[in-house]
């Protein structure tokens, strides 16, 4: 009841924060909910780095995003039909390049060093930068 309570409060917040500054739900939920939700894992994911966890820091990356690509976004899509715009698919295209990235490195043992892990970033923020100025 209360991860209920709790995801009407972040939609009703979020909706809040779009009307407020004039922004797009949809923006809103690829900056400040999609950060607000993935907190947890990237706390796991430090530790798990910290602790030389490697595996269970990338499991945990993938696991989460093939959870929430498939069964949050099917469950989503039963309850009410999703409109894929080419805003959304631009994401997706970005999403697609970062895994085959990850994946070439992870099947080369290679690892993903300071300089992949800034280009990743680097990727992410200019990302970030093109939602808010489409």
């Amino acid at each position: 009841m209360l991860i209920i309570g709790g995801g009407q409060a972040v939609v009703y917040a979020a909706k809040a924060i779009a009307r407020t500054f004039g922004m797009t739900e949809t923006l809103i939920g690829l900056t400040i909910v999609a950060v607000g939700t993935s907190l947890p894992e990237l706390v796991t994911s430090i530790v798990a780095a910290k602790k030389g966890e490697t595996g269970m820091a990338v499991g945990n990356v993938v696991g989460s995003n093939i959870f929430n690509m498939m069964f949050i976004l099917g469950i989503s899509s039963l309850i009410h039909p999703i409109d894929v715009n080419m805003a959304s698919l631009w994401d997706l295209i970005i999403l697609v390049i970062v895994s085959v990235i990850v994946y070439i490195f992870s099947c080369t043992k290679r690892t993903i060093g300071k300089r992949e892990g800034a280009i990743m970033l680097l990727i992410y923020l200019a990302d970030m930068v093109f939602a808010i100025l489409r």
